[in-house]
Formats: C-alpha cells, sequence, structure tokens
C-alpha cells in the first residue's frame, strides 16, 4: 500500500542549489533552448542522474497551477456586442480563453461555449460568473466542467 505523497511550498533560496537546476534543466526542454537530456543538463552543470532522479518530484509553483481548465456555457440574447462584453470580463479577470464556440442563434438566444485557463484569476470562478450575469443581454451563465 503506497503512502500519499506530503507537499510543502518551500522558497526557492532555501532549497539545495541541486532542485533549482533540474527545474532550470526541466524548463530549458519545455521550451526547446536544450534538445535533449543530455544538453539540458550539461547547460545547468547536474548529472543525469540527478536530473531523472529529481525530476518528477519539484517543479515551480506556478506549474502547479498552471492547466486548470474550465468550461464555461453562457446563453445570450442575440445582439451585437454582448458576447464581446463577456470576452471582455474573461481578459479582464486574467482567465486565458482557449476556445469559444458559438451556436446558431434559435429564438434569439444563442449558446457560447468557453473554455479557459484559469490559473491566473484575479478573483473566484464565481466572481466572474456574478459579472457574467451582469451583462445586459446575458440570460444565464454556468460552469460545465472543471
Amino acid at each position: 500500500m503506497s503512502k500519499a505523497p506530503n507537499y510543502y511550498i518551500v522558497d526557492a533560496d532555501a532549497l539545495p542549489e541541486i532542485f533549482r537546476k533540474v527545474v532550470e534543466a526541466r524548463r530549458l526542454l519545455d521550451t526547446g533552448e536544450a534538445e535533449t537530456v543530455n544538453q539540458a543538463v550539461q547547460l545547468t552543470g547536474i548529472s543525469r542522474s540527478a536530473f531523472y532522479k529529481y525530476k518528477d518530484a519539484v517543479r515551480p509553483f506556478q506549474d502547479m497551477l498552471h492547466g486548470r481548465i474550465v468550461t464555461f456555457q453562457i446563453m445570450l440574447k442575440d445582439q451585437p456586442g454582448i458576447l464581446s462584453q463577456v470576452l471582455n470580463l474573461f481578459a479582464d479577470s486574467g482567465a486565458n480563453i482557449l476556445t469559444i464556440n458559438q451556436g446558431i442563434p434559435i429564438n434569439g438566444c444563442a449558446v457560447v461555449t468557453v473554455n479557459a485557463e484559469t490559473s491566473g484569476l484575479f478573483g473566484t470562478l464565481q466572481d466572474l460568473l456574478e459579472q457574467i450575469d451582469q451583462v445586459a443581454g446575458v440570460l444565464r451563465g454556468e460552469v460545465l466542467a472543471g
């Protein structure tokens, strides 16, 4: 029976240098600045064995937040400018819109589905939904998944 992992948030300056170098090697690989593990470890001055030992155990805090993708469904009146106001709310809230899908308006209403990465939100999802619901012409906004 495996034990659940324990996580800590620690200032990077308090970590052993090897951990910071492993994170840097991963960054080099992720950004393409290094094409191979060999190149990444040479650039950071660590061994391959140290990289492989710690590569899955240490990562920047921002990476832990990254990837929170939420699907919103919004029903709005088919009138010019309403969708634009809603999308501006996403931008102003710090959400990063990944996809937008608007259905063909039926009976004067359109359903819009927005997938957004929300790790950079300045407030809560509830705050964003309340702001969306306050836009004139929005009939309903809800979170479908995420």
